[in-house]
């Protein structure tokens, strides 16, 4: 067998090779000697089938096998003497004249291809003990607590009707008829009956709830709106709207006690109850910000710490994805990139750096895993699965049979499993420090986060 290494510029290689026509008719040979004792021929005994008359009969199709595998081992044998760890697929070129197949399947001439790859390049991982990691904390105050109730009682607040004549403000609940109209026009969705709309709560169109304050029972207003640009409808996106508006019934919010019955309603024991419940699923809430917090700064470190240039096929792949479900976003919102500041180049660039980013980590991640044995259970996606399932009550059949029979699916929840258990081990080395912090600054990042995006 010869190689010859025919390109090598940063990670991507290329060699090209030559089998002797005698080694790939000895492996034949072979596989033919295996294939004796399995096939039943008219006229011969089990297993007394002559070689050579197998090879008349099989000979073309075993040694298209017989190549194929040649490819596999011979490529698997160069990269491993060199060390390389593969970005990708190896890309194999063969001869693809009629007369050159011809020759090879018959075994009248050596077997010569090119193998075109990208490789992962040595990553020298950082001293994690060396880490500083800033671990904020934010205890549950009596106050989170107390505000936590009284949105509870909020938004199970009763209404009354209001007395005849009276007119409706903020706060009250409107039982509306509508019939939405563009320059003239009746659009698809835009009539509704029996609409209740509370004022002040921000689920209508920007200015519509406003303009229902001072209405009467059985008043009826033209409110004039315009549909946000990023409304979900393309065709309305950005469009002013009149809607013909008729109050029907007018709603004043009740007041609640927040005591033992109140909580009792909401089928716990007494007050302390549903205190207890709110400081705890609050608490879970904090925990939850502040391990996505540690998770940036970690990922933020290791992200200066390991400076290489990523495969840029893996990278491609990686913004390709990317684009493609920003393009969607921006065209199901009617959003242009001159409404977000930037143009689509400058996005782009933004985008791949980003990609390039992603990358780099999921290899750096890759490697700590794969060098400090960290591996994923079954019975952790197992345990995933059922998660997945619970937060989909009356679909649990349907969501296991799903990722039980989709193996892409299952990986997609194994990947994160993995990024946390690396993460974790990072943490057990490196010197985390907690910092009290107040609620607003636990969330102030994600808040800011959530806007960039």
């Amino acid at each position: 067998m010869q190689v010859t290494e025919t390109l090598n510029e940063g990670l991507k290689h290329e060699f090209k090779i030559s089998v002797p026509a005698s080694d790939l008719d000895a492996k034949l040979d072979a596989r033919l000697v295996d294939l004796k004792d399995k096939v039943r021929l008219n006229g011969f005994r089990p297993g007394k089938v002559p070689v050579s008359h197998l090879k008349k009969v099989y000979g073309r199709s075993v040694m298209a096998e017989t190549i194929d595998q040649t490819i596999r081992d011979t490529n698997t044998q160069i990269f491993t003497e060199r060390g390389f760890r593969l970005a990708t697929e190896p890309k194999v070129t063969m001869p693809t004249e009629e007369k050159e197949v011809e020759q090879l399947l018959s075994g009248h001439s050596d077997l010569t291809y090119t193998v075109s790859i990208e490789v992962v390049p040595p990553i020298q991982l950082a001293d994690f003990k060396s880490f500083n990691v800033e671990k904020p904390v934010a205890e549950v105050s009596d106050a989170d607590v107390d505000e936590a109730i009284k949105r509870i009682a909020d938004q199970n607040r009763t209404y009354a009707p209001k007395a005849e004549g009276a007119k409706a403000e903020s706060g009250d609940r409107v039982t509306i008829n509508f019939k939405g109209s563009i320059d003239g026009t009746p659009f698809e969705g835009g009539t509704g009956e029996n609409i209740q709309v509370t004022i002040g709560s921000n689920t209508f169109i920007p200015g519509f709830e406003d303009q229902l304050v001072g209405i009467a029972s059985g008043e009826t207003r033209t409110l004039k709106v315009s549909f946000p640009k990023n409304y979900a409808s393309a065709k309305l996106a950005g469009q002013p709207a009149e809607f013909e508006t008729t109050a029907t019934l007018l709603e004043a919010p009740q007041a609640v006690d927040i005591n033992d019955e109140f909580a009792k309603m909401l089928g716990l024991e007494s007050l302390d109850k549903l205190k207890q419940a709110a400081r705890e699923r609050m608490a879970a809430e904090f925990a939850g910000a502040t391990r996505q917090r540690v998770k940036r700064l970690l990922l933020d470190r290791l992200d200066e710490s390991h400076k290489f240039d990523a495969p840029p096929s893996l990278v491609d792949e990686e913004f390709n994805l990317m684009w493609t479900s920003i393009k969607a976003e921006m065209e199901s919102a009617g959003k242009t990139f001159a409404d977000e500041n930037t143009t689509e180049e400058a996005a782009k660039e933004e985008y791949r750096k980003i990609a390039d980013r992603r990358v780099r980590l999921g290899l750096v991640l890759s490697e700590i895993g794969e060098k400090n044995k960290i591996t994923v259970t079954d019975d952790e996606v197992g345990r995933a699965v059922i998660e997945r399932a619970r937060s989909m009550p009356g679909r649990e059949k349907e969501v296991w049979d799903y990722y039980r029979s989709n193996a892409n699916a299952l990986a997609q929840l194994r990947a994160p499993i993995y990024e946390d258990k690396v993460v974790d081990f990072i943490l057990e080395l490196a010197n985390v420090s907690e910092k009290k912090v107040s609620r607003e600054e636990l969330f102030k990042d994600d808040d800011a986060e959530k806007t960039a995006a």
